[in-house]
């Protein structure tokens, strides 16, 4: 059932008294994700009780979003809920540009250079500034930062998991 949901973002903390939650983004789309009667999912981390809850209201905060869900309306109603995932069905994902991906996409594909050579598979995305740079884990358990930049990033194929990258001279 999880590998059918996306994660939009994870309940850090509570703000206020009137059951508002402090949300970790871990989307592009906190306004389309966070719009007043969105349905999302809250889900525990370990044993994956989930909770249909609906969007009353939200507002960006620091890096954050304060959201408020129509369900709750006081603190000692959401204070159980940090901690807890949110999520929405895959179904929901918003449609990207070309040449755009989500992170679910990418990771777990293999990277080939430009002769054909495997390097490895990524493993995570780190997202430091300008680019995002994609973590492969190579055959010899060492890690290859490759930056997502089109000198480097030739062919992203998400049906087929696989990359293909332009080895630059300092990369490996």
């Amino acid at each position: 059932m999880s590998d059918s949901l996306l994660s939009v973002g994870k309940i850090v903390n509570t703000h206020g008294i009137r059951g508002e939650l402090k949300i970790w983004l871990q989307t592009d789309f906190p306004e389309v994700r966070f719009a007043p009667k969105a349905k999302l999912l809250i889900m525990h981390p370990e044993h994956g009780e989930q909770i249909t809850v609906t969007v009353a209201a939200s507002r960006p905060y620091k890096q954050m979003y304060i959201v408020q869900f129509a369900e709750f309306n006081n603190i000692n109603q959401v204070e159980k809920y940090k901690g807890y995932e949110v999520k929405v069905s895959k179904e929901e994902s918003v449609e990207l540009p070309e040449n755009e991906y989500y992170f679910h996409e990418i990771i777990g594909c293999n990277v080939v250079d430009d002769e054909g050579k495997e390097l490895g598979v990524i493993q995570d995305i780190l997202r430091p500034g300008a680019n995002d740079v994609w973590v492969v884990r190579m055959p010899n358990r060492q890690e290859l930062l490759i930056p997502v930049i089109d000198d480097v990033v030739l062919d992203v194929d998400v049906e087929s998991k696989l990359v293909k990258i332009h080895l630059m001279e300092g990369l490996l």
